[in-house]
């Protein structure tokens, strides 16, 4: 089975368009699209799109240890 594309993955998951992740890691929007529909995709994309991925994971988990965080001092008081 084919791997998705990395920059339509980015796009999907974290509800971007073609310009918004190019002005996020500096490409052009029809940059963006022509590497959409290509197996060409260079590693400086790659890893652009892996970076925002885990940061968006990232914040995420953040979101939910400050809520543990704060369910717990509530609790401790």
């Amino acid at each position: 089975m084919a791997e998705a594309n990395i920059v339509k993955k980015t796009c999907k998951e974290l509800g971007l368009t073609y310009k918004h992740l190019g002005e996020l890691i500096g490409l052009s929007e029809g940059s963006i699209k022509r590497l959409a529909t290509s197996n060409e995709v260079n590693t400086q994309v790659i890893k652009s799109c892996e970076m925002l991925l885990q940061i968006e994971s990232l914040e995420h988990k953040l979101i939910k240890l400050e809520t543990f965080k704060a369910s717990l001092k509530s609790i401790l008081e």
